[in-house]
């Protein structure tokens, strides 16, 4: 067994289900837009985000490339890969575990972004620029703890990469661009100071962990902590099997969620829910469609469903803004309200006669 399996297994998490299914939902489809993980100290959130990249199949790069460019997909490719891809010419390639790229609180912008050198980028193009964090992450995990804390301007840039799948690096008028799409989780303790709205806005799900105060589960982590820190390799072991069934489901999911059928009466839902909430900009109603999607892959069904849209609306809904800004964000039992009100709105308006909840 490798060194990289001996982080704690995802499978082996007692509880959190909430969260754990917003970074399941991240791992199939990265686009979605991260997820931003709030809670107080001591309650796991660092250990899990490092499990995730245990659940994710290998990469395949193009060797030798410092942007670890996808060797199939032109769209998450440098200028220079590209332009041998579409000479005809095959592009080396090899294999590699996805990794969680650590970015730290004191990390200067040339190092996440990269550095360029003018003089040599007017000659050399891409050549030029000095990898930052932002390349060596294309096709992975970005982990930015305490993200709260972190400087805005850093943020700014990790978030438009997020955003885009490119980094562009800019100096004196020339630009170099290279890919970089990656998977990007923020952890935070509130306790330390609040993000700024814009930034929640930019981070697609929220999740907000709390300690577990049932007796049986609290003595089922000591025991499991235990027994990882005394005997990882055993304890990793019992846990392959969970492993390689996540694996295995997302990876089916990451095929089939693009052919996930969205049905229109379920657009209608989620633009009336917003509506009434008064949820700031389109950005959420995209992510809360993306998100059912990814999120109906994962168990199966090539459509989704009303409880698919209900389960991943408070995720993406609970830390933005409402109403240009003037109120907070919504609680769970506000957006839970609406969007029930919403969707049975909706099936009644197009006619719809079925009962649109699994439940009823």
């Amino acid at each position: 067994m490798s060194f990289d399996r001996l982080s704690f297994p995802f499978a082996a998490f007692v509880d959190q289900d909430p969260l754990k299914l917003a970074l399941i939902l991240n791992a199939i489809n990265p686009r979605i837009g991260g997820v931003l993980i709030r809670g107080q100290k001591g309650t796991g959130k660092s250990t899990v985000v490092r499990a995730v990249a245990g659940l994710l199949p290998e990469i395949e790069v193009v060797a030798g490339c410092p942007f670890n460019c996808n060797p199939h997909d032109v769209t998450n490719m440098c200028a220079e890969c590209r332009q041998t891809f579409e000479s005809g010419e095959d592009l080396p390639t090899e294999t590699r575990k996805m990794r969680v790229v650590t970015l730290p609180l004191g990390a200067t912008e040339d190092r996440v972004v990269g550095s360029l050198d003018i003089e040599k980028a007017i000659r050399e193009g891409i050549r030029a620029l000095q990898p930052g964090l932002l390349a060596e992450v294309n096709q992975s995990i970005l982990y930015v703890d305490e993200i709260n804390l972190l400087s805005d301007h850093i943020v700014d840039d990790v978030l438009d990469a997020a955003a885009s799948s490119w980094n562009i690096v800019e100096r004196e008028a020339v630009s170099v661009v290279h890919p970089s799409r990656f998977m990007l989780i923020g952890t935070m303790n509130p306790e330390e100071g609040e993000l700024r709205p814009q930034i929640l806005d930019r981070l697609a799900l929220h999740i907000e962990v709390t300690g577990i105060f049932d007796k049986d589960s609290r003595i089922e982590i000591i025991k499991r902590n235990l027994e990882f820190e005394e005997h990882p390799l055993e304890f990793a072991k019992k846990y392959e099997k969970q492993q390689l069934e996540l694996r295995q489901r997302i990876i089916r999911a990451r095929e089939v969620q693009d052919d996930t059928v969205v049905p229109e009466v379920l657009l209608d839902a989620v633009a009336r829910a917003c509506v009434e909430l008064g949820v700031d900009g389109h950005r959420p109603d995209i992510i809360i469609v993306k998100a059912a999607k990814a999120l109906a892959a994962f168990e199966g069904r090539d459509k989704v469903a009303p409880d698919d849209i209900m389960r991943v609306a408070e995720m993406t809904l609970s830390h933005r803004t409402r109403r240009g800004g003037f109120e907070e964000p919504a609680s769970s039992t506000e957006i839970h309200k609406a969007f029930s009100v919403a969707i049975t709105d909706s099936y009644s308006a197009f006619g719809i006669e079925e009962a649109p909840f699994a439940s009823s």
